[in-house]
């Protein structure tokens, strides 16, 4: 009774004491944490969360015994260095996000100005609608504003007008380029072959749908890097995908392709409103068990 007592002379002691601008402090405090919450929603880090969260919960029921001496000290002692590397397990997250606010103030991507842009966008849905039926697996770049010079040195140097031909010819199963990603920047077809990072983003979730193969995991990790756009062709089942800042949208026809490509290289395109139409569906939900 007593400890009841004392919890609502707590509470009327906050109440009594609070004004509009404890009310606006709290309510920036609480975005702060729902915006944090939200960004990691569905991401590895989320179940780094969860696991630090159990053992700091451990540690502050064991060091509040007093029968646990040695253990309190140990904690104690070590705890200024675990904070210390927090920023080394999140430091992707923490990447991700800075380069973020450095896309914050641009708006329209570099190829709008280039004429090629339709003729691109005409090859890329054509080569992609053929591999589709054919079945041969493709990883195609379409650069915007982030330069992805340090991905093209990775692969082969073509700087090619992009043709249907051109794509069908790379992707050909067990030629010399067809392993890796185009990069198409400019309306050019700069490089064939070039390898893309990996994205973490489902690899920990049991559920076999959020299972996905190396070319999907590699078109989710550049989109995650920079703001390219990326066209990809499953190997096994021919469906043609679109991931653009770590989403997808799946499963699309050529005329569909055709309108989201232009959506976001058209001279009217929206950053804001093609970020919607691509979190229609998060990495997790894109993917088939085994897809490549």
């Amino acid at each position: 009774m007593d400890a009841i007592n004392h919890l609502i002379d707590t509470l009327l002691f906050v109440f009594e004491r609070l004004n509009w601008l404890s009310v606006i402090d709290l309510a920036l405090v609480t975005l702060v944490f729902f915006g944090i919450l939200l960004w990691l929603r569905d991401t590895q880090a989320m179940t780094l969360i969860r696991g630090v969260l159990l053992v700091l919960a451990l540690l502050i029921l064991l060091t509040s015994l007093k029968v646990l001496p040695a253990f309190s000290w140990l904690v104690k002692t070590t705890l200024p260095a675990l904070l210390l590397a927090v920023p080394v397990v999140f430091a992707p997250e923490i990447r991700r996000a800075l380069e973020g606010l450095g896309r914050a103030g641009r708006t329209q991507p570099n190829v709008n100005s280039s004429s090629a842009i339709p003729i691109t966008i005409s090859a890329v849905v054509t080569a992609a609608a053929r591999l589709s039926e054919r079945r041969h697996g493709a990883l195609i770049v379409i650069q915007r504003l982030d330069g992805l010079d340090e991905y093209i040195r990775t692969g082969v140097a073509l700087d090619a007008q992009v043709t249907p031909s051109l794509l069908l010819q790379v992707f050909y199963p067990n030629t010399p380029l067809h392993d890796g990603a185009v990069i198409i920047s400019g309306g050019r077809l700069v490089a064939a072959s070039c390898v893309m990072p990996l994205s973490a983003s489902g690899v920990l979730m049991p559920i076999p749908d959020r299972k996905m193969g190396l070319r999907h995991r590699a078109a989710l990790g550049i989109s995650e890097v920079s703001d390219a756009v990326v066209v990809v062709v499953s190997e096994e089942t021919g469906a043609i995908s679109v991931v653009h800042t770590g989403r997808m949208i799946r499963r699309l026809d050529a005329e569909r392709l055709e309108n989201i490509l232009r959506a976001f290289y058209g001279p009217t395109s929206h950053p804001k409103g093609l970020a919607r139409l691509c979190s229609r569906v998060t990495p997790g939900k894109a993917f088939h068990r085994g897809e490549k």
